[in-house]
């Protein structure tokens, strides 16, 4: 008996000794009575609290970013099930927050704290059909290189992160070309994650109005189909309802600079270098939310909290709906069977009409530098009709082919590829197969560096067939997957955010090889005395082009041009299309 009574009293004191822990999940927002934001090191603490006083949240860290600190994922999920592949099993939609990309616009940072904080302590409706996760910050870099004043018209928090990241880019530039550790973390990420309905956090200031709300849908043509309906016509209209029945006003992003909006702006184009434009390529339903900085930082979070809320809402009353991202490969691809929009342009035949609320601005000496500046007068709120060009078309078209070929050469795109989940195949044996081929013909490149290059703009291409031989380990890339989409942008020479523009391809560019004129003009005279046609052809071209005529060199290169002896690899873009 005196055993289990010394047994019993171990027992009670190792308890006494041990009491689960308590937290406090007051964050630094609310502490500051809204002043301030967490730091990177305290948001990532405040996510392992939760995590380990609510078992329906989990953290992981996955990938490297290039501040050398991991990327974290926090997924909420009241099931207590944490594998994404039976997360959609049990036909549960997923909703993925990103926030951090531009650390000085931390709005997003505190507001899904608080949104995950109040979830997991039932202050809010626990969603039944939808499961959260959360990038807290994605630029970790820019995070930890706090200060306050690097964003000069922003109305707080105190102190804030800088928008380049540890390698000084914008990463919101960098979902196609991945120069960055963070975007091909956060690569990883999404395909781990394969979410229905995406969320960006932002701050914006295009422009002075009396909305704390802005908005910023992937544009509705681009997304095409069912999806682009949607979104469109139900999922927007819907959360402007709910954000006014909240007295939560919110228009579309302000897409002007240094203008008055009231003259009329157009929807912003988010091609596939923005976070939504990429998850747009893997039927994403995405959007940015663009707080006003000018507005109260307790605003702006208070703001982004009750969008996001409205936004579950949305998704729970649509869970049935939302089912696109299950789609088959045959559904996937029926629509795009014959041509795919490469670029699109406003269509100017269709407009919407905001009822828009703005200060009247007005143009006056400037103070500073004496021209005529910009000046609003928030005395002066106006409610005006606002046209909105909100509607495109297509600019660029292209067949879509079957399959595409890149040799095993070009490795740094074969490994985006493979990034992204493109289901491939390598040639077993050297192969010779009648294919679809471009030449560049023209091409433009930006004078100033841009995110690390000097990007490609109105690229053409001359498209002819040809046999090539192909060699054991290159590879064939059905476009038949659910990639079809990251193919057609990325391997598409003419895309504006192709591998071309973006400088993969750029040693095409440069001839390796020439000629000596002292040589080659015996070689040449040889080639015309043989060739009548081609004879008649440069004699042709120097009685109809001076600038020719008059430039002996240029005569040479030309007839070089047409011989065998020119290299095939120069312009000849190494990506091969099949019918």
């Amino acid at each position: 008996m005196k055993k289990f009574a010394l047994l019993f009293i171990i027992l009670c004191s190792c308890s006494q000794n041990n009491p689960k822990k308590t937290y406090d999940f007051t964050t630094v927002f609310e502490k500051s009575e809204g002043k301030e934001t967490a730091t990177y090191e305290e948001t990532i603490l405040y996510y392992k609290n939760l995590a380990q006083a609510y078992p329906e949240i989990s953290i992981d860290s996955i990938g490297e970013t290039d501040s050398g600190k991991p990327l974290h994922l926090v997924t909420l999920n009241p099931d207590k099930v944490f594998d994404f592949s039976q997360i959609r099993a049990n036909n549960k939609r997923i909703l993925l927050i990103n926030n951090g990309i531009h650390p000085g616009e931390s709005d997003g940072i505190d507001a899904t704290m608080l949104l995950y904080r109040d979830i997991a302590q039932g202050t809010i409706e626990i969603p039944k059909h939808t499961v959260l996760a959360t990038i807290p910050i994605y630029n970790i870099g820019g995070s930890l290189n706090r200060n306050s004043t690097t964003r000069t018209n922003q109305n707080g928090p105190v102190s804030y992160g800088f928008r380049g990241n540890a390698q000084n880019y914008d990463l919101n530039r960098d979902f196609i070309k991945c120069d960055t550790k963070n975007a091909r973390a956060f690569t990883e990420i999404y395909h781990l994650v394969n979410p229905d309905v995406f969320i960006d956090n932002h701050v914006s200031n295009g422009a002075d109005y009396q909305y704390t709300l802005t908005h910023l849908f992937t544009q509705h043509n681009k997304l095409g189909g069912d999806l682009g309906n949607y979104i469109h016509t139900e999922m927007m209209p819907k959360l402007e309802e709910k954000l006014a029945a909240k007295d939560w006003d919110i228009t579309p992003y302000v897409n002007v600079f240094n203008r008055t909006p009231e003259t009329g702006f157009n929807q912003f184009m988010d091609y596939p270098r923005y976070s939504t434009g990429y998850t747009t390529l893997f039927n994403t339903l995405g959007m940015m939310v663009e707080t006003h900085m000018l507005k109260p930082y307790k605003q702006r979070v208070e703001g982004t909290y009750e969008l996001m809320k409205s936004m579950i809402d949305i998704i729970e009353e649509d869970y049935q709906k939302i089912q696109w991202k299950q789609i088959s490969k045959e559904e996937h691809i029926r629509d795009y069977a014959e041509t795919y929009t490469l670029d699109w342009k406003i269509d100017t035949s269709k407009t919407s009409t905001l009822s828009f609320k703005g200060f009247e601005g007005n143009r006056i000496p400037s103070e500073v530098t004496g021209a005529q500046r910009l000046k609003y007068d928030r005395t002066k709120p106006f409610t005006k009709d606002v046209v909105y060009n909100n509607y495109f078309e297509p600019s660029i078209e292209v067949s879509v082919p079957s399959a595409y070929i890149i040799p095993q050469g070009w490795w740094k795109v074969i490994e985006l590829l493979k990034l992204n989940q493109v289901e491939m195949r390598q040639f077993k044996n050297d192969t010779t197969i009648t294919v679809e081929s471009y030449e560049v013909e023209s091409y433009e490149s930006r004078k100033m560096p841009y995110e690390g290059h000097y990007q490609h703009y109105n690229t053409k291409v001359v498209k002819t067939e040809k046999e090539v031989t192909f060699l054991k380990g290159d590879y064939i890339i059905n476009t038949h997957q659910n990639a079809f989409r990251y193919l057609m942008e990325t391997l598409e020479p003419e895309a504006p955010d192709s591998f071309f523009n973006w400088n993969f391809f750029d040693t095409i560019l440069q001839q390796k090889e020439g000629f000596s004129p002292y040589v080659w003009e015996d070689i040449a005279k040889a080639l015309l005395d043989k060739n009548p046609d081609l004879k008649t052809e440069f004699e042709q071209k120097k009685q109809t082009d001076t600038n020719f005529y008059n430039n002996w060199y240029a005569q040479l290169d030309w007839l070089h041009k047409q011989s065998d002896y020119y290299e095939k690899a120069h312009l000849q873009y190494p990506v091969y299309r099949l019918h």
